[in-house]
């Protein structure tokens, strides 16, 4: 496992040793280790301030959107699958303290350990640096992602919303072609989205679940309507 330093480094906060390999601790590794603490109070905290930072610069800087889209976009970028990908791009996994049924099934990739772990890390922030320190490192993860049309278009519920536009556009029934490969510890799973029999968009996820909202995703960028495909800044 590499130095945590670089770790902070991709973050561009220091957080003490001890806050930090709490903020890493799953509690598949606390358990097998007498049940030391976990990270989950850490969640929980980081949580609230993930949810005030992108509150506060979705009110100060869309002041004419209604409430309903303000929701609608702070709901695509606090989601597992934004903030697992915010924690896969900076290699987050390779640092979280695992117990061995985790490491086994690849929980170094779970969507939700990853994005549990991001919040751990903002609570850490906020616990050695205060608000403004965390709220800046906030907002460095997550800007590109309010200028992402993709992850704003359809929210968080990808399933749903190619659903939805599946139906408005009467393309036909939808059906979900997965597959897995690699050993029972390890598998990676290939889901195909087909609509009225035809392929679609593919995705692959350490999970059926994760395979499909990714064949999902990029099933909607393929069939979205026109007027989603822009957006003004």
């Amino acid at each position: 496992m590499p130095s945590t330093e670089e770790l902070l480094k991709r973050l561009g906060v220091n957080i003490d040793p001890e806050t930090l390999r709490l903020a890493l601790t799953h509690r598949s590794y606390a358990y097998e280790h007498g049940g030391i603490p976990t990270n989950e109070r850490l969640e929980f905290l980081g949580d609230s301030v993930l949810g005030y930072a992108v509150t506060d610069h979705l009110y100060k800087n869309y002041p004419d959107l209604p409430e309903g889209d303000l929701a609608k976009r702070r709901s695509a970028v606090v989601s597992t699958r934004a903030l697992a990908g915010i924690a896969r791009s900076l290699g987050v996994g390779e640092f979280i303290l695992l117990g061995q049924g985790e490491i086994l099934t690849n929980g170094k990739d779970k969507s939700s350990i990853l994005a549990d772990t991001m919040e751990s890390l903002i609570g850490a922030t906020f616990l050695n640096h205060g608000i403004e320190v965390a709220r800046q490192m906030v907002m460095r993860l997550i800007l590109p992602l309010l200028h992402d049309v993709d992850v704003l278009g359809a929210g968080t519920d990808w399933k749903t919303a190619i659903q939805e536009i599946a139906a408005a556009k009467k393309l036909g029934n939808i059906e979900y072609r997965v597959t897995g490969s690699g050993p029972d510890h390890q598998r990676t799973y290939q889901a195909v989205l087909h609509i009225g029999g035809t392929a679609y968009g593919a995705g692959t996820g350490p999970s059926k679940k994760e395979a499909e909202q990714e064949s999902a995703a990029v099933s909607w960028k393929m069939v979205r309507p026109h007027d989603e495909s822009t957006e003004a800044k």
